[in-house]
């Protein structure tokens, strides 16, 4: 559906660098990194707004520079910041971009109005745009994109600077516009991408450093076998008696909190199962025992360690 093979972009300092990757057909594929990384850039060549420098992109079949306007048609584009025109309505501003994207005059009508109810615009649909909330102004950018039933949509920061409760309307949306599009969206909510995708494209420094799922990530840098351990510790036996342990990798202080207690994380060899050991060393020496829980890997997390691994 989509295959970028060793694209760079330079203008300054490098942008992107010998970048390739393949998104299939149906995928829902979150692009993550840091802010200056290349996201932006790479998301724009492949909507054809900038050109690469070097390299090919290829959107389902067509290359983007020999063949662009087939290479765009394919596309719908939601840019960051929501760029509307908010003097006219909702059903004005979509049927404006059925235009532009010249979508047949006798099946316009009925295709502006499928949008319009697809991405929940019906009950606003006659509304000036700057009078909308920003949830609905997300989806009022949506839905131009949508127009002219693009193939592949790209969707920058789809859920930037929205409530809770927007921000869930707006990933159920995508889930569903999922299963009859290819999606490519950035985001820097790691959680949203999590739940959302069904693959990701970790970017830093113009470079990409993971393509994998969201599981595989997290499973790639999970620790192998951790706790958390929240304490009361008045003695400070606490690194000692672990310390005297058998098959212990670590113990780190996580945190102190304001009650008194204190986290720390735990980390033993191989599958060995601690707890028991835990409760049982821990009672001999009068450390109670507040909270004991697993330490389950996030994207987050995931992220983090890539990121700080690809910068060293």
């Amino acid at each position: 559906m989509i295959e970028v093979k060793n694209v760079t972009k330079k203008y300054g300092k490098v942008v992107a660098d010998d970048i390739s990757f393949t998104i299939n057909e149906g995928e829902i594929v979150g692009l993550l990194g840091p802010n200056g990384a290349g996201k932006s850039t790479t998301m724009n060549m492949i909507t054809g707004f900038i050109e690469q420098t070097q390299g090919e992109i290829i959107v389902n079949g067509y290359d983007m520079l020999k063949k662009a306007k087939k290479a765009k048609k394919e596309i719908g584009y939601m840019p960051e910041g929501i760029p509307l025109y908010t003097d006219l309505t909702v059903k004005e501003f979509i049927t404006y971009m059925a235009e532009i994207k010249r979508v047949d005059k006798k099946t316009r009508k009925e295709k502006v109005e499928k949008i319009i109810e697809q991405t929940g615009l019906k009950e606003v649909e006659k509304k000036l745009i700057k009078n909308l909330s920003r949830g609905y102004k997300q989806r009022v950018s949506m839905a131009g994109s949508l127009i002219g039933d693009p193939k592949i949509l790209i969707l920058d920061e789809p859920t930037v600077g929205l409530d809770p409760k927007q921000i869930t309307e707006i990933r159920n949306l995508i889930k569903e516009l999922g299963k009859n599009h290819t999606v490519i969206l950035s985001s820097h909510i790691l959680s949203e991408v999590s739940q959302i995708c069904n693959k990701v494209i970790i970017i830093n420094k113009g470079k990409i450093i993971a393509i994998d799922t969201p599981e595989n990530l997290e499973n790639k840098v999970t620790s192998n076998n951790s706790v958390y351990v929240t304490v009361e510790d008045t003695e400070n036996k606490i690194e000692k008696t672990v310390k005297s342990m058998q098959n212990i990798n670590k113990i780190e202080l996580v945190k102190n909190n304001e009650d008194g207690t204190k986290q720390y994380i735990i980390e033993a060899k191989g599958d060995v199962d601690l707890r028991k050991t835990i409760f049982t060393e821990f009672a001999k020496e009068n450390i109670t025992i507040f909270e004991m829980k697993k330490a389950d890997t996030t994207l987050e997390d995931a992220f983090i360690k890539l990121i700080e691994g690809g910068e060293k």
